[in-house]
């Protein structure tokens, strides 16, 4: 198309909302549109944008044996009730009641929805593992939504579930995830490092955070500089291998962000000249849920006895 017939509109000066770089560019090079605290109309050029970044995240997931679904924006609040979180979540949980007095929410997440189409149909250990995603929009009523699209309320995001029929095996769909993160970001010109993390509202027992350093980060982080210079698997990766030397290459490194900072071990482990403490941008975070939603909804197979 001609770009006399291009719709780009184009602002001259700085909107006064916007208080970093990135916010500003956005704006100005007509990207996209505010509508309201932290909802965004994308405009022509940044949905070109989107989509591009939206295809690399498909291809590295489809890599890594992940499987592409889609599933709705709204939940039944009764399948959050079966996990114990609709009350647990919090304020940020945008809460709907239908014609019919249904209660539902605009999903912040979908634990619970890929938890409830797994145990529908499938019964056997013999489909597993199994990883399914989708790329959906969100929604997260953020108290200070703030810095453009960085800290927004609705937004787009992938989210991938793996269903594993034991520890060992659900670690390496955690590894396979892992790599697959490095690659895409990486992809995209980012330096993404993985820091061990809290799990917040979405659970588990071990996380990483991928972190992009960046003074307007919101999360204070902790590393050993050698983080920087580690190498990520290129096109040759095969995930049917055993990933967990690149997990211990990446992992062995001291990177954490402040929820977790352990200040004795990063200053017996880390030399003084290797120590960085700046701030970061999180791009992605993975997480390891042992059996808190297959337990807590029953979704169960059979084992190889049978049982």
């Amino acid at each position: 198309m001609r770009l006399s017939r291009f719709f780009l509109p184009i602002l001259k000066e700085n909107p006064k909302e916007a208080e970093i770089v990135s916010h500003r560019l956005m704006l100005r090079a007509g990207m996209m549109r505010q509508e309201a605290a932290g909802i965004y109309a994308w405009l022509p050029l940044g949905l070109r944008v989107l989509k591009k970044i939206e295809q690399i995240v498909r291809e590295e997931q489809n890599r890594a044996g992940a499987i592409e679904l889609l599933m709705p924006t709204l939940q039944l609040a009764d399948l959050w009730r079966e996990s114990g979180r609709y009350d647990a979540y919090g304020p940020e949980m945008l809460r709907i009641t239908d014609r019919h007095k249904r209660e539902l929410l605009y999903g912040p997440t979908n634990e619970e929805m890929i938890t409830g189409i797994f145990r529908s149909y499938v019964k056997s250990y013999r489909s597993l593992p199994l990883n399914l995603y989708h790329i959906q929009w969100k929604f997260r009523d953020e108290q200070r939504p703030r810095f453009g699209v960085m800290r927004g309320r609705e937004f787009l995001m992938k989210d991938a579930y793996s269903f594993d029929v034991d520890e060992a095996a659900a670690r390496r769909s955690y590894n396979r995830m892992f790599v697959a993160y490095l690659r895409t970001f990486a992809r995209m010109g980012l330096k993404a490092i993985p820091m061990r993390a809290e799990t917040g509202p979405i659970g588990g027992d071990l996380s990483h955070e991928f972190i992009v350093l960046a003074e307007t980060g919101e999360s204070a982080v902790y590393c050993d500089s050698d983080v920087l210079h580690l190498p990520v698997p290129g096109d040759d990766i095969d995930y049917d291998d055993d990933l967990a030397p690149i997990i211990k290459q990446w992992t062995s490194v001291y990177a954490a962000t402040e929820d977790v900072h352990d200040a004795a071990r990063f200053d017996s482990e880390v030399p003084a000249d290797k120590k960085l403490q700046t701030r970061g941008i999180e791009v992605g975070q993975i997480f390891y849920f042992g059996t808190k939603y297959s337990d807590s909804m029953k979704a169960l197979v059979a084992g190889s006895d049978g049982a």
